[in-house]
């Protein structure tokens, strides 16, 4: 018996199991590899070609031991009953129809009867496409553990029925079986369309075209060749049909194909109009409505049904599954520690979020995009305003797929200057009321939830903007979080308590004295429309920073610009050096996707060195091991490298302590100091400024990494493709809306049971008796009676990449991290082992990195992926003689006092 991965079906041969991956688990390939049917397989493929490939190569000689062992079919002609898998039964029944015996069909509900074996065939395959074992008749198939019970139960079953009522239930039975097939064959061929249309961004009359041609291939030309089968057919079985009667007969087989009804004149999917109203009501597709703001000058925006998505979202398995999951486990937790936005003070200060219930919590962003090309013409023309909102309620790392984040509004940017945030956001608005007062209903939990937004991510402009400060950075007061002067950024630290942080309290009265005045008050010139409206979100919790803005994209740029001008003017290095060893460096895994760019010639003029988070994040991270070697240790600016280096990777660290918080508090401090020293005629950047406030914000929000804008940013890169592919720009707005929902619907259609925790691409199965010794003694003290042992190269774990040359940290000793590097990956028992040569490390300041040096037993050791202190894999790079490993991230590790 093989068992589907995906689900809980059930299938006689391995032949049935990979066509029930076929028909029933459409996101294979697509959004998820094949699982291999081996159940003591963990290989995953990328394809349906390589699935077949993979089971040629590794499981060519095995058979099926659940089917040997477990099962015995009986013959229901002649009562023959040692038969012990289906390949033999088949065997037997042939034998039967070769010798012209009457074979009556073998499955529930079928009085088909037949002594022709070509006929036979024709009906199983048919009638009685992917069967599994409880479609045979009674007494026919038996597990052995349950033999006598089968056999007993349903032994008389089908004499007791008279013909009549047999003849009626093959009819049904038959005509059941054809409509669902017709309509799984045309609602997946819907779906390959969507996804042309919609994600591919084919044009619609492209797949017309494409369409009609098929359309005549299936029909018209596919005609002649149907007429010779049925000839050769009536020959070969003496059959008497005239040459009309034939060619009816293969105009019928045509006429009757699913895929020719359905992509017809009269079929559902035909034209482009047919196959949207398709799409709309088989997808469930949640459309844009648009709203006017001034119909004489057409000014409009498009609106996507929070409520109806929410309904639509939490409706489809594993979805309130998962919310419900991560709501309970974070009801057990007692540690001390900020995971998620639901350790932060703001949450535990929120009593509606915080009371016990479980409650939606929705995080909203917004931004502005330019969806032409910003050197253009068209640039600004067609300038968009986009509101995007995500489901906080899901496990951290649930958001990295972009189809996980979901539109809301979508508005030209002069719009919202000239209507405001309160007329844009009105219908959003009024949704969120009712999640806060009535909730939408969950039909697993069967009850309404309640909830509201938990925060609004956006860069400073943005947040600035929807929540009513000042949208100028060289004004008084420029920081949402505090009212302290900008003047006084340059003289005094947050550290210092001189800035107050605003308060609920305050912070009304600055808007009632604005509104009254006319004029900004204390860095307030509006109230914000979502504290307006809603009972349980506030403007002072509710706009946390954000890291790739202030950090990746602001200070980081900058300051490298001037510490990088310093060590040039020193002659340590060229410009022509830096950027030859930047083009040159030997970029490892995702350090080699997101390399930076070389850095400007007008670098001084420009103050900054450009790129985009990602690339700086790189160079910030790798600049130590580019040039470190030609660095003095005790030059001044290194530091202040080294230091912003140090706050990077605090600042995206994705668990956080009272001790990190504490440190990142430290080093904010000092790299301040430092930075000015250096530099006294530079004056800090707003940005500095809320930097300082980032210690305090993680108290608060929790680790700021989870509520940054990056995934966000990756979103409008499908609005300008399709933008791009259209090239419809009559109403930009509504024509990207619509494509976006029925991207999502797709998406939502082909959804998928949750993935498994391990993914492997490729597997070699290896005795354990053949492996050297270094090899396998470790893995036989953890697995005494292993036979046999599944290496693999590379290896996902919940999406975190593993190959063989990566390094990873083992445990914590004595202070320092211990390294190991992986040599093999051991897939046992569905768990996922790493063979490390470990190593000593010793911390080197002046790289800001740990030095890898072999440990003196030279042996292997074997640790499961649990027993990781940091789940991470890092790479490791060579500076000279010296062989480095730095951080990406700050590393949670439970040190042992």
């Amino acid at each position: 018996m093989w068992q589907c991965k995906g689900c809980s079906s059930k299938t006689s041969t391995r032949g049935q199991l990979l066509k029930h991956y076929r028909l029933n688990h459409p996101h294979y390939g697509r959004r998820h590899p094949y699982p291999c049917p081996y159940s003591s397989c963990p290989c995953t493929s990328k394809s349906w070609n390589a699935l077949r490939s993979h089971l040629c190569r590794v499981h060519t000689r095995e058979t099926s031991q659940q089917t040997l062992t477990l099962t015995t079919f009986s013959c229901h002609v002649c009562g023959f009953s040692e038969v012990s898998s289906e390949k033999e039964y088949f065997t037997h029944i042939n034998l039967h129809l070769k010798a012209n015996e009457t074979v009556p069909c073998m499955f529930k509900g079928c009085t088909f009867r037949t002594n022709i074996y070509g006929t036979f065939k024709s009906h199983k395959n048919r009638k009685h496409l992917g069967y599994s074992y409880s479609d045979f008749k009674p007494g026919i198939v038996a597990e052995r553990d349950s033999f006598e019970s089968s056999s007993v139960s349903g032994e008389h079953g089908d004499n007791e029925e008279s013909e009549a009522a047999q003849l009626e239930v093959q009819s049904s039975f038959q005509r059941d079986c054809s409509e669902n097939l017709e309509k799984m064959i045309e609602e997946k061929l819907a779906a390959v369309l969507l996804k042309l249309e919609n994600i591919l961004h084919v044009p619609s009359n492209a797949v017309d075209e494409l369409l009609q041609d098929l359309h005549f291939l299936i029909s018209s030309a596919s005609q002649t060749t149907l007429n010779t089968i049925v000839s050769d057919f009536c020959t070969k079985h003496n059959l008497v049909l005239d040459a009309k009667e034939t060619e009816e007969l293969a105009s019928a087989f045509c006429l009757a194909n699913p895929l020719t009804k359905a992509i017809g004149d009269q079929g559902p999917l035909g034209t482009a109009f047919k196959r949207k109203q398709y799409f709309k009501d088989k997808f469930q597709v949640v459309e844009p409505v648009e709203y006017v703001l001034d119909k004489e000058r057409n000014h409009t925006y498009q609106y996507v049904p929070l409520l109806q998505s929410l309904q639509q979202l939490l409706s489809k398995d594993g979805i309130i599954d998962a919310v419900v999951e991560n709501w309970s486990a974070h009801q057990n937790e007692t540690a001390q520690e900020y995971k998620s936005f639901q350790d932060g003070e703001f949450f535990k200060q929120n009593e509606f979020l915080s009371s016990g219930e479980l409650r939606i919590r929705v995080t909203l962003y917004i931004d502005e995009f330019e969806v032409c090309n910003p050197l253009g013409t068209s640039r600004k023309k067609h300038k968009l305003c986009a509101m995007y909102w995500i489901l906080s309620n899901l496990p951290p790392g649930q958001h990295s797929s972009l189809s996980s984040i979901y539109l809301a509004v979508l508005c030209k940017s002069n719009l919202i200057k000239e209507y405001g945030y309160g007329k844009v956001l009105e219908h959003l608005l009024r949704d969120l009321v009712v999640l806060e007062e009535h909730g939408v209903f969950v039909p697993q939990i069967g009850k309404n939830i309640q909830g509201t937004v938990q925060c609004v991510a956006a860069d400073n402009l943005g947040a600035h903007g929807i929540a009513g400060f000042v949208e100028s950075f060289s004004g008084k007061f420029v920081c949402r979080f505090c009212t302290g002067r900008f003047s006084d950024f340059q003289t005094k630290q947050v550290l210092s308590g001189e800035f107050s942080l605003r308060s609920k309290d305050e912070h009304k009265e600055h808007v009632k004295h604005a509104v009254e005045n006319g004029k900004p008050c204390v860095g307030v010139k509006r109230p914000c429309v979502l504290t307006e409206n809603l009972s349980h979100f506030d403007v002072t919790t509710g706009y946390p920073p954000d890291v790739l803005h202030d950090l990746l994209e602001g200070i980081v740029p900058v300051e490298l610009a001037q510490c990088l001008g310093v060590l040039i003017s020193k002659q340590y290095l060229s410009l022509d050096t830096l950027n030859k060893v930047i083009l040159n460096f030997p970029y490892k895994g995702e350090d080699k996707t997101n390399r930076p760019h070389v850095v400007p010639q007008k670098l001084l003029s420009k103050k900054t060195i450009g790129g985009n988070a990602a690339e700086n994040w790189t160079l910030i991270r790798l600049l130590p091991f580019m040039i470190g070697d030609v660095i003095p240790d005790d030059e001044p600016v290194w530091e202040i490298i080294l230091d912003l280096k140090d706050i990077v990777e605090l600042a995206v660290s994705q668990i956080h302590t009272e001790e990190s918080i504490g440190y990142l508090q430290f080093k904010i401090s000092d790299h301040r100091q430092k930075y000015q020293e250096a530099f006294p005629n530079q004056k800090l950047l707003p940005k500095h400024h809320f930097l300082e406030h980032y210690p305090h914000m993680t108290r608060c929000f929790g680790p700021l990494v989870r509520v940054w804008t990056m995934r966000f940013e990756g979103k409008h890169s499908f609005f300008k493709q399709v933008a791009h592919h259209t090239k419809c720009f009559k109403n930009v707005a509504l024509t990207l809306s619509r494509k976006h929902q029925m991207m999502i619907a797709y998406h939502l259609h082909s959804s998928c049971p949750q993935k498994p925790a391990v993914e492997v691409s490729g597997i070699s199965r290896v005795p354990v008796e053949v492996l050297k010794d270094d090899v396998s003694l470790p893995l036989q003290q953890m697995y005494p009676n292993l036979a046999e042992v599944n290496m693999a190269n590379s290896a996902d774990y919940k999406g975190i990449n593993y190959r063989n040359g990566m390094i990873v940290i083992c445990g914590f000793s004595d202070g320092l991290p211990e390294f190991g590097e992986i040599i093999r990956i051991c897939v046992l028992q569905d768990m996922l082992n790493f063979l490390v040569k470990m190593f000593s490390a010793w911390f080197r300041e002046h790289y800001r990195a740990f030095e890898l040096q072999p440990c003196t037993t030279g042996t292997m050791s074997l640790i499961t992926h649990d027993e990781l202190a940091e789940k991470y894999p890092l790479h490791d790079y060579f500076v000279g003689p010296l062989r480095l490993v730095t951080f990406k991230r700050y590393p949670y590790i439970k040190r042992k006092c």
